[in-house]
């Protein structure tokens, strides 16, 4: 049995408005593309369900319309259907003591493409003969993708307005189905990201040119997400806080977005990067461990807003070190955890925060500190 240590800094609780989280470990959203019409089903039940001991559990990115899902197979919110579907999740992880969080997003540009594992290439005609037809995707200018891609349509003032509606509306039915935490994806090279980022946005009217400009469409729908969402609870943003060596998005720019933000009443921002020109993943190439963390440090450093770190975090002792070192108040776990479900509780032992699996589940944690009660040499055998 690990011995008993200090406090584990990444097993103390944490509490953002009026929700506690119980500890500092965060399940981050990770789509599955596996759902029917934006419906969830039981993978994604049993997906989010099994991560047992996490102090917050994200679903994946949640379109706040149909035409905002990347895939077909993607989660979606945009009716009270969907939100019913999303209800019985955000039930379970509250039984197994975990807060539940939801991440809404829009592909923008990014829509309409085929699951990664098909390639992420945008749907054309062969799978319209297949059952899954591709759709007009919007972006704040008519900047498609990648070379010869259908460019996406750029919405006019009342259309954007719309999407903001459509933002506003989704919280509102999360919120409805349970959820404590909601997260505003604006990473990754989808449609806030696209707005923030000269490379995709080239307008010239009041929602693009100037930094002020850029950030106009991702202000109002955190001011709305803000508005909507209940006082008492968090909203979190997941940034891209660097577009990987573009000079269109430098860390000073960050810093102003998120100030701005940090007046509106966003609680957390979720530090991740890249993705603004990439199909399919956000990040390419090889990456370090903690590779994403330094930007969490530099935007809490900075703003004094709490941020949460992620990328290539793997180790207990690594996430400890991270929040030890005031890089950032939460951590999160990706793959990681499809890796083990479990790291959460295997993290806690062997940073000796639960000696005696009182974290786990009680069918689980009785039977577990049985066997380490009961298994070992004889006694009468040692003494011999």
């Amino acid at each position: 049995m690990p011995e008993r240590a200090a406090p584990s800094l990444l097993f103390s609780p944490l509490k953002l408005r009026e929700v506690e989280l119980p500890n500092r470990v965060v399940i981050s959203p990770m789509c599955q593309y596996s759902a029917g019409g934006g419906l969830a089903n039981d993978w994604h039940f049993q997906h989010l369900g099994r991560f047992l001991g996490a102090g917050l559990v994200f679903t994946e990115a949640t379109a706040v319309e149909s035409r905002g899902r990347i895939t077909h197979g993607d989660l979606g919110i945009w009716s009270g259907d969907h939100a019913k579907a999303l209800r019985r999740i955000a039930r379970c992880l509250k039984d197994r003591g975990a807060v539940p969080g939801i991440q809404l997003a829009h592909a923008g540009r990014k829509a309409s493409s085929r699951r990664p594992w098909d390639g992420g290439a945008a749907l054309d005609g062969n799978d319209a003969d297949a059952g899954e037809p591709p759709w007009e995707t919007v972006a704040p200018s008519a900047v498609p993708l990648s070379d010869g891609t259908t460019p996406p349509r750029a919405p006019d003032a009342g259309e954007i307005a719309a999407i903001v509606d459509a933002w506003g509306d989704a919280a509102r039915r999360a919120h409805d189905a349970g959820f404590d935490v909601v997260e505003i994806h604006a990473a990754h090279g989808y449609l806030l990201h696209q707005f923030l980022s000269a490379v995709s946005n080239r307008r010239n009217d009041a929602w693009g040119g100037t930094l002020e400009g850029r950030m106009r469409f991702p202000l109002q729908v955190a001011e709305r997400v803000r508005r909507i969402w209940p006082q008492e609870k968090p909203v979190f943003l997941r940034l891209s806080a660097s577009d990987e060596g573009d000079p269109s998005w430098t860390m000073d720019e960050v810093i102003v977005f998120v100030s701005e933000l940090q007046k509106l009443g966003i609680d957390v921002i979720d530090c991740s990067s890249g993705g603004i020109g990439a199909q399919g993943f956000a990040i390419r190439g090889r990456r370090v461990a903690g590779f994403q963390v330094g930007l969490a440090e530099q935007i809490r450093r900075r703003t004094g807003l709490c941020t949460m770190g992620v990328g290539l975090i793997t180790e207990a002792r690594q996430a400890e070190s991270i929040l030890q070192r005031g890089q950032c108040d939460l951590v999160a776990i990706g793959r990681e955890a499809l890796f083990d479900p479990c790291w959460v509780l295997h993290a806690a032992r062997e940073l000796g925060a639960d000696p005696d699996f009182r974290f786990w589940p009680r069918p689980y944690g009785w039977w577990l500190d049985y066997r380490a009660r009961t298994v070992g040499p004889d006694p009468d055998e040692r003494d011999r």
